[in-house]
């Protein structure tokens, strides 16, 4: 038999399912073999000691992005991948984002141009879809969901992006035929445009106000009312970025009703509060992000629904924006809260926080992390098994990660074009040290050994988790399952 290309010896080795103690044989960039004993590869790796993980799978993030407002993102394809390498991520599943009155098969052209040059990690697209045309929904997006582009955004606010619930319904509808995901931006926009005018009427123009605008309860309406129009339908949903108590209860009710709804969450409802906008003069905008972060009792929530499985994955929601003109703050000192780019940077320590905060802190299982930071991402998007564990014939996205390095946050060694981080001054515990992906080093040493343009798209397959549960309203049942004329 032909020698490992790579052998990976002594390691613990932990999936999602199990934590065990093995040798990894790699060849091709394939994870060929596991065992122990296994024979002498061209090149060994000793791992005793640490553990290794399957390489992270960041399935929210905004990568050289133009926001609705017209403010780029800082990060472009190149220090993305980077900043997500050093933090243990190997595949990243940013936006390719429509803006009305685009062609959706000339945004992703556009992405692809941005992303082939310059990714170093493995990445696939999500579409955002801010404009669904009879063009749109009867050609485009069929075409793109067949091409490998098989799960789709849409926003409930943001005037510029938001779909009504009409429109929601027809992107539903098509989701439900074709077997695609949806993912949805859940705030009220009635409710937050209103109290936005209310509060810049009295003054009230500081970062903190953000907080008030985007009150829970907004969360938890459009909550409710997306969960509703996908049980109409019957399509499964999957609600990102939860941060408040009462959104999470709305999810973890319609899962237990059996209905297919999935929930994601991000660091900055873990690690951050209200407070920290309310800061002297605008310095609260590095912390403005929608929803914003709660209190310390939306935390615990938050914690418990990772605990608990409400939440299906871990992401970053990396929507970088600098602290100056070109981001944050468009209109210098006279920047209001309505004008600030909302989003915070967290790809590079999205999995280092969970980890020590999560598995360190006994709040979490090594399995429940392995599964919140990588596995359910790859099975949710239709990449897994390739992606997302360490089996025999999976990729070999590897992270060996030193479960006792102490790391003091500090912007300036991390890796990405932002300027600064919500998390400065933080100390963690358990960091990787060493990153392959498809068996390949990308980082090693603290050093960075890959190049721009050697990450490879990744076409997604229909997720398992896309098919619906079987569980039609009664009014429509009949309709839909008895009658040779298609409803939707």
């Amino acid at each position: 038999m032909e020698p490992f290309d790579l052998v990976l010896r002594g390691g613990k080795v932990c999936t999602a399912a199990d934590v065990f103690a093995a040798d990894i044989g790699v060849r091709d960039g394939v994870i060929a073999a596991l065992g122990r004993g296994l024979p002498a590869g061209r090149r060994e790796l000793d791992v005793a000691g640490k553990l290794v993980l399957p390489g992270g799978i960041d399935s929210h993030c905004h990568v050289e992005q133009l926001s609705s407002f017209g403010v780029l993102c800082a990060d472009d394809f190149h220090s993305a991948t980077v900043s997500a390498a050093f933090g243990g991520t190997t595949t990243i599943i940013p936006f390719a984002a429509q803006h009305r009155g685009q062609s959706l098969r000339q945004v992703v052209r556009d992405y692809h141009q941005a992303a082939g040059p310059k990714a170093i990690v493995d990445y696939a697209f999500h579409l955002i879809v801010s404009d669904p045309s009879e063009q749109v929904l009867g050609q485009e997006l069929p075409a793109l969901i067949a091409d490998g582009y098989t799960s789709f955004k849409v926003y409930m606010t943001y005037e510029r992006l938001r779909l009504d619930d009409s429109q929601m319904l027809d992107v539903l509808a098509l989701a439900r035929r074709q077997g695609a995901l949806v993912m949805v931006h859940a705030e009220n926009h009635d409710m937050i445009r209103w109290l936005t005018a209310k509060l810049l009427e009295t003054g009230r123009r500081l970062p903190k106000f953000h907080a008030v605008a985007h009150a829970r309860v907004t969360e938890a309406e459009a909550t409710n009312r997306a969960i509703r129009l996908a049980e109409l339908l019957d399509v499964p949903l999957l609600l990102v970025h939860v941060s408040a108590a009462e959104a999470a209860a709305e999810i973890r009710a319609a899962q237990g009703r059996g209905l297919r709804i999935y929930g994601e969450t991000c660091p900055q409802y873990l690690f951050l509060t209200a407070a920290d906008l309310d800061r002297e003069g605008l310095a609260g905008a590095m912390f403005c992000c929608s929803p914003p972060p709660r209190d310390q009792a939306a935390q615990a929530a938050i914690w418990r629904g990772l605990a608990n499985g409400t939440f299906q994955v871990f992401s970053s929601d990396h929507a970088p924006y600098r602290f100056d003109a070109s981001g944050k703050l468009p209109k210098g000192e006279a920047t209001t809260f309505k004008d600030m780019a909302n989003g915070l940077p967290g790809l590079e320590l999205r999995l280092p926080l969970l980890f020590s905060e999560g598995v360190r802190q006994g709040r979490l299982e090594l399995t429940q992390f392995v599964a919140l930071g990588a596995t359910n991402h790859a099975r949710l998007y239709g990449l897994y098994p390739r992606k997302g564990t360490i089996a025999i014939g999976s990729d070999a996205d590897l992270a060996i990660w030193d479960t006792d390095k102490r790391v003091t946050v500090r912007w300036a060694e991390l890796h990405d074009k932002v300027g600064y981080t919500p998390y400065e001054g933080r100390e963690l515990v358990g960091w990787p040290t060493t990153v392959l992906s498809r068996g390949r080093f990308v980082v090693a040493g603290g050093q960075l050994l890959a190049s721009p343009g050697s990450g490879r798209f990744l076409p997604c397959a229909k997720p398992d988790p896309a098919r619906p549960s079987g569980r039609l309203p009664t009014e429509l049942a009949g309709l839909v399952d008895g009658d040779d004329r298609p409803l939707f």
